[in-house]
């Protein structure tokens, strides 16, 4: 199975965001079980059959006047924490080498080199002087 596929699947889905959003799964979890089992099968009755409470939840943000998109000020510790949590840290060191890279190339290219000058010993001057 692909990742377009499995794409696909969470698009037509959009109930499964929640649950990583909330902090109850993460994407590599989905899409290995998505691998392993295939878009029929019954292991995902349980996550469509909770859309009652997703909407329950909706409804409470929504009355208590909470904007449903987050801002940085909204964000939690336990949100940030889930949001590392759920990172690929192998697409993040390959980031990180990357513009680690890209600041060498443009220190190079900004340093002045200082060269020393070359002085010649004067001619009245001896080796042991």
């Amino acid at each position: 199975m692909s990742k377009e596929t499995f794409k696909r699947f969470v698009r037509s889905h959009p109930s499964l965001v929640s649950y990583v959003n909330t902090g109850d799964t993460t994407w590599q979890k989905l899409y290995e079980m998505y691998d392993l089992y295939g878009e029929n099968n019954s292991i995902w009755n349980s996550y469509f059959n909770n859309k009652q409470a997703t909407n329950d939840t909706l409804r409470q943000v929504n009355s208590t006047g909470v904007s449903s998109q987050a801002t940085i000020g909204d964000t939690s510790l336990k949100d940030i924490f889930n949001m590392i949590k759920s990172m690929d840290l192998d697409t993040v060191k390959k980031g990180v080498d990357g513009l680690q890279k890209a600041v060498l190339l443009l220190q190079d290219f900004t340093a002045t080199k200082k060269q020393e000058q070359y002085q010649a010993r004067p001619l009245y001057k001896h080796l042991e002087d």
